[in-house]
């Protein structure tokens, strides 16, 4: 009984907080064919959302970037009313989703792209996304959703992303960022490790060396994939031939 009152609430949340609001306005988007032309396997698409839990989500990590999507090609006998779908990302209402790339081209977006991964590795980060096609969010988990409910809640900067990291732990449900840390790391590819400075004593003196430890999957947001030392970002607008003097610019002051 207590579990059926648990799930109704969380769905009527997840309502909710998926409602866009209608201040939302984007001032730098790219249609879908120079998206297309731009990304590749195993991409990060990052995404200023514009519903109430992006809101939060953005004062939270003091980000644009409030969702993330991962780029994996034509997800085969998958589409929506007959588009394919190349992006796989966590919904908060319909768990792991693939998606089409015109879902976000009227919002403002960031490409980042793991530097120097190789073949064997893009495969395996994109099928991890792939078999992970049909997870769910817990929406029985009523509290990790109310942490949402207020825009810009009054919480120390240091306790922020501990906020955001909050959750049922269960590995058959998911989040955006989450889900991507995890088919990063299940290749042991960095994207904000910790790092420990070590010293050890060698015949010629001492040394020093940096150690790095991976960073629970749970504490990553969209935010760390764009300020990634491990990531490159990718503007299509430079990418497809930007040349300053092709601009067509207003006269008017």
């Amino acid at each position: 009984m207590l579990g059926g009152v648990k799930l109704w609430l969380g769905r009527w949340l997840a309502n909710y907080l998926s409602t866009p609001i209608k201040r939302y306005r984007p001032f730098s988007v790219h249609n879908v064919s120079t998206l297309e032309t731009t990304l590749r396997p195993a991409d990060i698409l990052l995404v200023e959302g514009n519903t109430r839990i992006s809101t939060a989500i953005k004062y939270l990590t003091q980000s644009t970037w409030s969702h993330t999507a991962m780029y994996v090609g034509e997800i085969p006998n998958y589409d929506i009313d007959g588009e394919p779908c190349h992006l796989i990302e966590a919904d908060l209402k319909q768990g792991v989703i693939g998606v089409p790339l015109s879902k976000y081209k009227n919002f403002n977006t960031r490409i980042c792209r793991a530097v120097d991964l190789d073949s064997k590795d893009e495969q395996s980060v994109v099928q991890y996304m792939i078999e992970s096609l049909g997870k769910s969010y817990d929406l029985k988990n009523v509290t990790d959703l109310l942490r949402y409910l207020m825009p810009t809640p009054p919480v120390p900067v240091r306790w922020r992303r501990r906020l955001i990291a909050l959750g049922s732990g269960d590995p058959s449900r998911a989040i955006c960022s989450t889900l991507i840390a995890q088919a990063f790391q299940s290749v042991h590819y960095p994207i904000l490790p910790t790092v420990e400075k070590t010293t050890r004593i060698e015949d010629y003196g001492y040394t020093e060396a940096e150690l790095l430890h991976i960073r629970h999957y749970s504490l990553f947001s969209p935010r760390d994939f764009d300020i990634s030392p491990y990531f490159r970002v990718m503007k299509p607008t430079i990418e497809t031939g930007f040349n300053y003097r092709n601009l067509n610019w207003s006269h008017r002051q």
